[in-house]
């Protein structure tokens, strides 16, 4: 699953934006659209803490009219920040 990635305070800027679109006055509001993705995982999008699905990002901009060709965002790898195992050998 590929990850999109906001500068720093860009991506809660961008949640708020979705919000006003929507008409929602909170983002527990938000989740009556129908999104399968849980109130404590949308907060953790809200504050920064995790990255947003690809997938997740182009249905929000869809919903809420927003063109994602302007924003300026870095899709990630699949791999992105996985664990590299298998580094240290035993001795």
């Amino acid at each position: 699953m590929r990850r999109v990635k906001f500068r720093k305070g860009r991506q809660r800027m961008f949640l708020k934006q979705v919000l006003i679109n929507l008409n929602c006055p909170s983002l527990r509001a938000f989740m009556q659209f129908g999104f399968d993705v849980p109130y404590s995982t949308l907060k953790n999008y809200y504050s920064e803490e995790r990255l947003l699905p690809h997938g997740l990002f182009c249905d929000i901009c869809f919903l809420a009219k927003i063109d994602k060709e302007k924003l300026k965002v870095v899709l990630m790898e699949k791999n992105w920040g996985q664990i590299k195992g298998g580094r240290k050998s035993r001795r």
